[in-house]
Protein backbone atom coordinates (compact mmCIF):
# COMPACT_ATOMS: atom_id res chain seq x y z
CA UNK A 1 0.00 0.00 0.00
CA UNK A 2 1.33 3.42 -0.97
CA UNK A 3 2.46 5.67 1.84
CA UNK A 4 2.75 9.40 2.34
CA UNK A 5 5.61 10.58 4.56
CA UNK A 6 5.92 14.18 5.75
CA UNK A 7 9.31 15.01 7.22
CA UNK A 8 10.17 18.08 9.27
CA UNK A 9 13.93 17.63 9.58
CA UNK A 10 16.34 18.71 6.87
CA UNK A 11 17.93 21.74 5.25
CA UNK A 12 17.66 22.95 1.65
CA UNK A 13 20.86 24.41 0.23
CA UNK A 14 19.78 26.95 -2.36
CA UNK A 15 22.60 27.90 -4.69
CA UNK A 16 22.84 30.14 -7.72
CA UNK A 17 23.40 28.46 -11.05
CA UNK A 18 20.42 26.18 -11.64
CA UNK A 19 20.42 24.72 -15.14
CA UNK A 20 17.94 26.30 -17.52
CA UNK A 21 15.59 23.78 -19.10
CA UNK A 22 17.20 23.85 -22.49
CA UNK A 23 19.45 21.39 -24.28
CA UNK A 24 22.60 23.16 -25.43
CA UNK A 25 24.66 21.74 -28.26
CA UNK A 26 28.03 21.53 -26.52
CA UNK A 27 30.79 19.84 -28.51
CA UNK A 28 30.90 16.10 -27.96
CA UNK A 29 33.76 14.83 -25.83
CA UNK A 30 36.60 13.12 -27.64
CA UNK A 31 37.67 10.80 -24.84
CA UNK A 32 35.79 8.81 -22.22
CA UNK A 33 36.97 6.92 -19.16
CA UNK A 34 35.79 4.21 -16.79
CA UNK A 35 37.22 4.59 -13.27
CA UNK A 36 37.17 1.65 -10.81
CA UNK A 37 37.02 4.16 -7.92
CA UNK A 38 33.44 4.97 -8.95
CA UNK A 39 32.32 1.47 -7.97
CA UNK A 40 32.22 1.02 -4.21
CA UNK A 41 33.11 -2.48 -3.08
CA UNK A 42 35.26 -3.32 -6.11
CA UNK A 43 38.12 -5.32 -4.62
CA UNK A 44 40.27 -6.73 -7.39
CA UNK A 45 39.67 -5.06 -10.77
CA UNK A 46 40.89 -7.01 -13.79
CA UNK A 47 41.32 -5.31 -17.18
CA UNK A 48 40.24 -7.38 -20.18
CA UNK A 49 41.57 -5.09 -22.94
CA UNK A 50 44.95 -3.72 -24.00
CA UNK A 51 46.02 -0.31 -25.22
CA UNK A 52 45.37 -0.09 -28.94
CA UNK A 53 42.36 -2.43 -28.88
CA UNK A 54 39.18 -1.41 -30.63
CA UNK A 55 35.93 -1.68 -28.68
CA UNK A 56 32.24 -1.13 -29.27
CA UNK A 57 29.77 0.38 -26.84
CA UNK A 58 28.98 -2.56 -24.59
CA UNK A 59 32.30 -4.38 -25.02
CA UNK A 60 33.56 -5.71 -21.65
CA UNK A 61 36.71 -3.89 -20.55
CA UNK A 62 36.83 -4.65 -16.83
CA UNK A 63 35.54 -6.97 -14.14
CA UNK A 64 36.02 -7.57 -10.42
CA UNK A 65 37.69 -10.87 -9.57
CA UNK A 66 35.47 -11.02 -6.48
CA UNK A 67 32.35 -10.96 -8.70
CA UNK A 68 33.42 -12.12 -12.14
CA UNK A 69 29.98 -12.37 -13.75
CA UNK A 70 29.44 -8.59 -13.59
CA UNK A 71 30.94 -6.90 -16.64
CA UNK A 72 31.96 -3.25 -16.77
CA UNK A 73 31.71 -2.21 -20.40
CA UNK A 74 32.83 0.56 -22.75
CA UNK A 75 30.37 3.48 -22.85
CA UNK A 76 31.30 4.31 -26.46
CA UNK A 77 33.05 2.67 -29.37
CA UNK A 78 36.62 3.57 -30.20
CA UNK A 79 40.23 2.80 -29.31
CA UNK A 80 41.66 2.06 -25.87
CA UNK A 81 44.29 4.79 -25.72
CA UNK A 82 45.42 4.52 -22.10
CA UNK A 83 45.19 2.17 -19.16
CA UNK A 84 46.27 4.49 -16.37
CA UNK A 85 47.74 3.09 -13.17
CA UNK A 86 48.97 4.71 -9.97
CA UNK A 87 51.13 3.57 -7.08
CA UNK A 88 51.56 -0.19 -6.74
CA UNK A 89 49.97 -0.47 -10.19
CA UNK A 90 46.56 0.48 -8.83
CA UNK A 91 44.14 0.83 -11.75
CA UNK A 92 42.96 4.44 -12.01
CA UNK A 93 41.09 4.61 -15.31
CA UNK A 94 40.64 3.06 -18.73
CA UNK A 95 40.53 5.78 -21.37
CA UNK A 96 38.79 5.46 -24.76
CA UNK A 97 39.22 7.69 -27.82
CA UNK A 98 35.71 7.70 -29.24
CA UNK A 99 34.70 7.02 -32.83
CA UNK A 100 32.86 9.74 -34.72
CA UNK A 101 29.96 7.30 -35.11
CA UNK A 102 29.13 5.04 -32.16
CA UNK A 103 28.76 1.32 -32.90
CA UNK A 104 27.22 -1.13 -30.46
CA UNK A 105 27.53 -4.71 -29.32
CA UNK A 106 24.34 -6.67 -30.00
CA UNK A 107 22.37 -8.42 -27.27
CA UNK A 108 19.12 -10.37 -27.21
CA UNK A 109 15.99 -8.24 -27.66
CA UNK A 110 12.66 -8.61 -25.87
CA UNK A 111 9.21 -7.21 -26.47
CA UNK A 112 7.29 -5.63 -23.62
CA UNK A 113 4.98 -8.66 -23.56
CA UNK A 114 7.86 -11.16 -23.47
CA UNK A 115 9.38 -9.32 -20.51
CA UNK A 116 6.42 -10.42 -18.42
CA UNK A 117 7.43 -14.09 -18.84
CA UNK A 118 11.14 -13.41 -18.39
CA UNK A 119 12.85 -15.63 -15.81
CA UNK A 120 15.07 -14.24 -13.09
CA UNK A 121 18.04 -16.28 -14.34
CA UNK A 122 17.73 -14.89 -17.87
CA UNK A 123 17.31 -11.34 -16.56
CA UNK A 124 20.37 -11.55 -14.28
CA UNK A 125 22.54 -13.06 -17.01
CA UNK A 126 21.74 -10.30 -19.51
CA UNK A 127 22.05 -7.51 -16.95
CA UNK A 128 25.53 -8.74 -16.07
CA UNK A 129 26.66 -9.42 -19.63
CA UNK A 130 25.12 -6.24 -21.00
CA UNK A 131 26.97 -3.94 -18.61
CA UNK A 132 24.03 -2.37 -16.73
CA UNK A 133 24.28 -4.45 -13.55
CA UNK A 134 26.54 -1.86 -11.80
CA UNK A 135 23.52 0.47 -11.72
CA UNK A 136 22.12 -1.74 -8.95
CA UNK A 137 23.46 -0.68 -5.55
CA UNK A 138 23.14 -2.76 -2.39
CA UNK A 139 22.04 -1.41 0.95
CA UNK A 140 23.59 -1.76 3.48
CA UNK A 141 27.06 -0.55 2.51
CA UNK A 142 26.29 1.24 -0.81
CA UNK A 143 28.23 -1.24 -2.97
CA UNK A 144 27.51 -2.80 -6.36
CA UNK A 145 24.90 -5.51 -5.79
CA UNK A 146 25.80 -9.21 -5.89
CA UNK A 147 23.82 -11.14 -8.55
CA UNK A 148 23.63 -14.15 -6.22
CA UNK A 149 21.66 -12.22 -3.59
CA UNK A 150 17.89 -11.80 -3.36
CA UNK A 151 16.88 -8.36 -2.03
CA UNK A 152 13.73 -7.98 0.03
CA UNK A 153 12.80 -4.90 -2.05
CA UNK A 154 14.12 -2.50 -4.68
CA UNK A 155 13.89 1.28 -4.25
CA UNK A 156 13.95 4.07 -6.85
CA UNK A 157 13.91 7.76 -5.91
CA UNK A 158 12.04 9.78 -8.52
CA UNK A 159 13.24 13.18 -7.29
CA UNK A 160 16.53 14.72 -6.24
CA UNK A 161 16.82 17.41 -3.56
CA UNK A 162 20.60 17.87 -3.73
CA UNK A 163 21.82 21.40 -4.57
CA UNK A 164 21.21 22.33 -8.24
CA UNK A 165 20.01 18.82 -9.01
CA UNK A 166 18.70 18.11 -12.52
CA UNK A 167 15.01 17.84 -13.33
CA UNK A 168 14.03 14.25 -14.19
CA UNK A 169 11.05 15.53 -16.20
CA UNK A 170 13.58 17.11 -18.55
CA UNK A 171 16.43 14.59 -18.52
CA UNK A 172 14.13 11.58 -18.98
CA UNK A 173 11.65 13.15 -21.38
CA UNK A 174 10.35 10.57 -23.85
CA UNK A 175 11.82 7.60 -21.98
CA UNK A 176 8.49 6.29 -20.61
CA UNK A 177 8.61 3.04 -22.60
CA UNK A 178 12.10 2.17 -21.42
CA UNK A 179 11.39 3.05 -17.80
CA UNK A 180 8.38 0.75 -17.80
CA UNK A 181 10.43 -2.03 -19.39
CA UNK A 182 13.14 -1.54 -16.78
CA UNK A 183 10.59 -1.86 -13.98
CA UNK A 184 9.33 -5.14 -15.47
CA UNK A 185 12.89 -6.49 -15.36
CA UNK A 186 13.44 -5.28 -11.79
CA UNK A 187 10.32 -7.14 -10.68
CA UNK A 188 12.07 -10.39 -11.62
CA UNK A 189 14.94 -9.70 -9.23
CA UNK A 190 13.02 -9.51 -5.96
CA UNK A 191 10.21 -11.37 -4.25
CA UNK A 192 9.23 -8.09 -2.63
CA UNK A 193 8.07 -4.77 -4.02
CA UNK A 194 9.64 -2.23 -6.35
CA UNK A 195 9.19 1.15 -4.63
CA UNK A 196 9.12 4.49 -6.43
CA UNK A 197 9.48 7.60 -4.28
CA UNK A 198 7.93 10.83 -5.57
CA UNK A 199 7.67 14.34 -4.20
CA UNK A 200 4.36 15.19 -2.55
CA UNK A 201 2.45 18.16 -4.02
CA UNK A 202 4.82 18.39 -6.99
CA UNK A 203 3.97 17.79 -10.62
CA UNK A 204 4.75 14.19 -11.53
CA UNK A 205 7.27 13.80 -14.34
CA UNK A 206 5.71 12.09 -17.39
CA UNK A 207 8.25 9.25 -17.15
CA UNK A 208 6.74 8.26 -13.79
CA UNK A 209 3.10 9.23 -14.33
CA UNK A 210 1.65 5.96 -15.65
CA UNK A 211 4.26 3.36 -14.69
CA UNK A 212 2.84 0.00 -13.64
CA UNK A 213 4.31 -2.53 -11.21
CA UNK A 214 5.64 -0.15 -8.56
CA UNK A 215 4.43 1.01 -5.18
CA UNK A 216 4.41 4.79 -5.31
CA UNK A 217 5.30 6.49 -2.03
CA UNK A 218 5.20 10.26 -1.64
CA UNK A 219 7.46 12.40 0.52
CA UNK A 220 7.60 16.03 1.56
CA UNK A 221 10.27 17.96 3.39
CA UNK A 222 13.70 19.47 2.93
CA UNK A 223 16.92 17.84 1.76
CA UNK A 224 17.81 14.96 2.14
CA UNK A 225 14.17 13.95 1.62
CA UNK A 226 14.98 12.94 -1.97
CA UNK A 227 17.67 10.45 -0.92
CA UNK A 228 16.69 6.84 -1.46
CA UNK A 229 18.16 5.96 1.95
CA UNK A 230 15.58 8.20 3.62
CA UNK A 231 12.81 6.42 1.71
CA UNK A 232 14.08 3.01 2.78
CA UNK A 233 14.28 4.10 6.41
CA UNK A 234 10.64 5.18 6.52
CA UNK A 235 9.10 2.51 4.26
CA UNK A 236 11.06 -0.72 4.81
CA UNK A 237 14.00 -0.29 7.22
CA UNK A 238 17.04 -2.53 6.91
CA UNK A 239 17.82 -4.89 9.76
CA UNK A 240 21.03 -6.84 10.18
CA UNK A 241 21.19 -9.63 7.60
CA UNK A 242 18.69 -8.00 5.23
CA UNK A 243 19.44 -6.60 1.76
CA UNK A 244 17.73 -3.94 -0.32
CA UNK A 245 18.79 -2.79 -3.77
CA UNK A 246 18.53 0.74 -5.10
CA UNK A 247 18.76 2.15 -8.60
CA UNK A 248 18.49 5.61 -10.16
CA UNK A 249 15.77 6.44 -12.71
CA UNK A 250 18.50 6.68 -15.37
CA UNK A 251 19.63 3.17 -14.46
CA UNK A 252 16.07 1.87 -14.88
CA UNK A 253 15.87 3.45 -18.34
CA UNK A 254 19.25 1.99 -19.27
CA UNK A 255 18.01 -1.48 -18.31
CA UNK A 256 14.90 -0.95 -20.42
CA UNK A 257 16.96 0.04 -23.46
CA UNK A 258 19.18 -3.02 -23.08
CA UNK A 259 16.21 -5.40 -23.10
CA UNK A 260 14.08 -3.58 -25.71
CA UNK A 261 16.78 -2.41 -28.14
CA UNK A 262 19.40 -5.08 -27.44
CA UNK A 263 22.23 -2.62 -26.87
CA UNK A 264 24.12 -0.91 -24.07
CA UNK A 265 23.17 2.76 -24.33
CA UNK A 266 25.34 4.99 -22.11
CA UNK A 267 23.96 8.27 -23.48
CA UNK A 268 22.56 10.62 -20.87
CA UNK A 269 21.50 14.21 -20.40
CA UNK A 270 23.47 15.95 -17.66
CA UNK A 271 23.01 19.34 -16.04
CA UNK A 272 25.83 21.88 -16.25
CA UNK A 273 25.29 23.94 -13.09
CA UNK A 274 26.91 26.37 -10.69
CA UNK A 275 27.37 30.08 -10.20
CA UNK A 276 30.53 30.10 -12.33
CA UNK A 277 28.89 28.60 -15.41
CA UNK A 278 28.24 31.15 -18.15
CA UNK A 279 25.67 28.83 -19.65
CA UNK A 280 23.96 26.75 -16.97
CA UNK A 281 21.94 24.33 -19.05
CA UNK A 282 21.65 20.68 -20.07
CA UNK A 283 23.94 18.73 -22.38
CA UNK A 284 23.68 15.32 -24.01
CA UNK A 285 26.74 13.17 -23.48
CA UNK A 286 27.76 9.66 -22.36
CA UNK A 287 28.82 8.01 -19.12
CA UNK A 288 32.48 8.79 -18.37
CA UNK A 289 32.75 11.77 -20.74
CA UNK A 290 35.66 14.19 -20.54
CA UNK A 291 34.13 17.42 -19.25
CA UNK A 292 36.50 19.79 -21.08
CA UNK A 293 33.91 20.56 -23.75
CA UNK A 294 31.41 21.52 -21.04
CA UNK A 295 33.90 23.66 -19.10
CA UNK A 296 36.17 25.37 -21.62
CA UNK A 297 34.65 28.68 -22.68
CA UNK A 298 31.78 28.21 -20.25
CA UNK A 299 33.31 29.62 -17.05
CA UNK A 300 33.28 33.17 -15.69
CA UNK A 301 36.84 32.98 -14.35
CA UNK A 302 39.70 30.50 -14.18
CA UNK A 303 39.83 30.08 -10.41
CA UNK A 304 37.06 27.56 -10.03
CA UNK A 305 36.45 24.03 -8.84
CA UNK A 306 34.90 21.50 -11.18
CA UNK A 307 32.76 18.94 -9.40
CA UNK A 308 31.52 15.75 -11.00
CA UNK A 309 28.12 15.56 -9.32
CA UNK A 310 26.64 17.93 -6.75
CA UNK A 311 28.50 20.04 -4.20
CA UNK A 312 27.61 17.75 -1.27
CA UNK A 313 28.60 14.33 -2.57
CA UNK A 314 30.41 15.03 -5.83
CA UNK A 315 34.05 14.46 -6.72
CA UNK A 316 36.58 17.21 -7.42
CA UNK A 317 37.98 16.71 -10.93
CA UNK A 318 40.28 18.64 -13.25
CA UNK A 319 38.78 20.88 -15.96
CA UNK A 320 39.69 18.07 -18.36
CA UNK A 321 38.65 15.31 -15.96
CA UNK A 322 35.95 12.71 -16.47
CA UNK A 323 32.31 12.53 -15.49
CA UNK A 324 31.69 9.96 -12.77
CA UNK A 325 29.79 6.79 -13.63
CA UNK A 326 26.80 7.74 -11.47
CA UNK A 327 26.99 11.53 -11.89
CA UNK A 328 24.11 13.32 -13.61
CA UNK A 329 25.49 16.85 -13.30
CA UNK A 330 28.68 18.84 -13.12
CA UNK A 331 28.94 21.86 -10.85
CA UNK A 332 31.19 24.90 -11.36
CA UNK A 333 31.79 26.96 -8.22
CA UNK A 334 34.50 29.38 -7.01
CA UNK A 335 37.59 27.88 -5.42
CA UNK A 336 37.86 28.86 -1.75
CA UNK A 337 41.59 28.62 -1.05
CA UNK A 338 41.92 31.77 1.01
CA UNK A 339 41.98 32.84 4.65
CA UNK A 340 39.44 35.29 6.05
CA UNK A 341 40.37 36.89 9.35
CA UNK A 342 37.55 36.38 11.84
CA UNK A 343 35.22 35.87 8.92
CA UNK A 344 32.96 33.57 10.88
CA UNK A 345 32.33 36.25 13.53
CA UNK A 346 30.89 38.85 11.18
CA UNK A 347 27.13 38.79 10.52
CA UNK A 348 26.59 38.48 6.81
CA UNK A 349 23.76 38.21 4.31
CA UNK A 350 26.03 36.63 1.69
CA UNK A 351 27.06 33.52 3.62
CA UNK A 352 24.80 30.51 3.73
CA UNK A 353 24.59 28.93 7.17
CA UNK A 354 22.29 26.55 9.02
CA UNK A 355 23.34 27.97 12.38
CA UNK A 356 21.66 31.15 13.58
CA UNK A 357 24.68 32.27 15.59
CA UNK A 358 27.04 32.12 12.60
CA UNK A 359 24.79 33.44 9.89
CA UNK A 360 21.72 35.10 11.31
CA UNK A 361 21.01 37.21 8.25
CA UNK A 362 21.19 34.23 5.91
CA UNK A 363 19.10 32.20 8.36
CA UNK A 364 16.36 34.81 8.08
CA UNK A 365 16.49 34.80 4.27
CA UNK A 366 16.48 31.12 3.34
CA UNK A 367 14.68 31.68 0.03
CA UNK A 368 17.71 33.46 -1.42
CA UNK A 369 20.02 31.68 -3.84
CA UNK A 370 23.62 31.93 -2.66
CA UNK A 371 26.96 31.97 -4.42
CA UNK A 372 29.22 29.80 -2.29
CA UNK A 373 32.82 28.70 -2.70
CA UNK A 374 34.71 25.69 -1.36
CA UNK A 375 36.14 27.39 1.73
CA UNK A 376 35.35 25.44 4.92
CA UNK A 377 35.57 28.63 7.04
CA UNK A 378 37.45 26.81 9.76
CA UNK A 379 39.64 23.83 10.45
CA UNK A 380 38.97 20.33 11.72
CA UNK A 381 38.60 20.12 15.49
CA UNK A 382 37.13 17.74 18.11
CA UNK A 383 33.42 16.94 17.95
CA UNK A 384 31.20 19.68 19.33
CA UNK A 385 27.91 18.19 20.55
CA UNK A 386 25.37 20.75 19.34
CA UNK A 387 22.40 18.54 18.47
CA UNK A 388 22.45 20.04 14.96
CA UNK A 389 22.91 16.72 13.16
CA UNK A 390 19.66 15.43 14.64
CA UNK A 391 17.85 18.48 13.21
CA UNK A 392 18.83 17.85 9.58
CA UNK A 393 18.91 14.04 9.32
CA UNK A 394 15.31 12.77 9.12
CA UNK A 395 16.08 9.29 10.47
CA UNK A 396 15.41 7.71 13.84
CA UNK A 397 19.10 7.33 14.62
CA UNK A 398 21.59 9.30 16.71
CA UNK A 399 24.17 10.53 14.18
CA UNK A 400 26.54 12.17 16.67
CA UNK A 401 26.91 8.97 18.67
CA UNK A 402 27.16 6.91 15.48
CA UNK A 403 30.08 9.03 14.29
CA UNK A 404 31.81 8.66 17.65
CA UNK A 405 31.29 4.88 17.58
CA UNK A 406 33.01 4.75 14.18
CA UNK A 407 35.93 6.83 15.43
CA UNK A 408 36.36 4.47 18.40
CA UNK A 409 35.86 1.41 16.14
CA UNK A 410 33.13 0.05 18.40
CA UNK A 411 31.50 -2.55 16.13
CA UNK A 412 28.53 -3.29 18.38
CA UNK A 413 27.71 0.38 18.79
CA UNK A 414 28.04 1.04 15.05
CA UNK A 415 25.50 -1.67 14.31
CA UNK A 416 23.08 -0.64 17.05
CA UNK A 417 23.27 3.06 16.17
CA UNK A 418 22.26 2.54 12.54
CA UNK A 419 25.32 2.20 10.30
CA UNK A 420 23.47 -0.39 8.21
CA UNK A 421 20.98 2.33 7.21
CA UNK A 422 23.31 5.06 5.95
CA UNK A 423 25.93 5.69 3.31
CA UNK A 424 27.87 8.84 2.47
CA UNK A 425 25.07 10.74 0.73
CA UNK A 426 22.77 10.39 3.74
CA UNK A 427 25.18 12.19 6.09
CA UNK A 428 26.44 14.75 3.57
CA UNK A 429 24.07 17.37 4.96
CA UNK A 430 25.52 16.72 8.43
CA UNK A 431 29.00 17.34 7.06
CA UNK A 432 27.83 20.61 5.51
CA UNK A 433 26.54 22.03 8.80
CA UNK A 434 29.22 20.48 11.05
CA UNK A 435 30.85 23.23 13.15
CA UNK A 436 33.76 20.85 13.81
CA UNK A 437 34.57 20.56 10.07
CA UNK A 438 34.96 16.77 10.18
CA UNK A 439 34.91 14.70 6.97
CA UNK A 440 31.83 12.76 7.99
CA UNK A 441 31.26 11.09 4.62
CA UNK A 442 34.76 9.66 4.65
CA UNK A 443 34.24 8.62 8.29
CA UNK A 444 31.05 6.71 7.40
CA UNK A 445 32.79 4.92 4.53
CA UNK A 446 35.59 3.91 6.92
CA UNK A 447 32.99 2.52 9.31
CA UNK A 448 31.26 0.61 6.53
CA UNK A 449 34.53 -0.98 5.44
CA UNK A 450 35.28 -1.96 9.03
CA UNK A 451 31.96 -3.83 9.19
CA UNK A 452 32.30 -5.31 5.71
CA UNK A 453 35.74 -6.77 6.12
CA UNK A 454 35.73 -7.59 9.84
Amino acid sequence: MSKTIKLKKGFDIKLAGKAEKQLVDFKRAKTFAIKPADFMGMQRPKVTVNEGDSVKAGTPILFDKAMESVQYVAPVSGEIVEIKRGEKRKLLEIKILADAEITYESFEKFTESSLKTLTKETAVALLCKGGVWPQLIQRPFGIVANPQDSPKAIFISGFDTNPLSPDYAFTLKGEEKYFQAGVLVLQKLTSGKVHLGLELDAEIAPVFANVQGVQVNKFSGQHPVGNVGIHIHHIDPINKGEIIWTISPFGVVQIGKLFIEGRYDASKIVAVTGSEAKNAAYAKTFIGACVDTLVNGNIKNDHIRVVSGNVLTGEKIAPDGYLGYYANQITLIPEGDYEEFLGWLKPSSTKLSFHKALGLLSFLNRSKEYVVDTNAHGEERPFVVTGAFEKVLPMDILPTYLFKAIVSEDFDEMEELGLYEVIEEDVAICEFIDPSKNELQKLVRNGIELLMYS
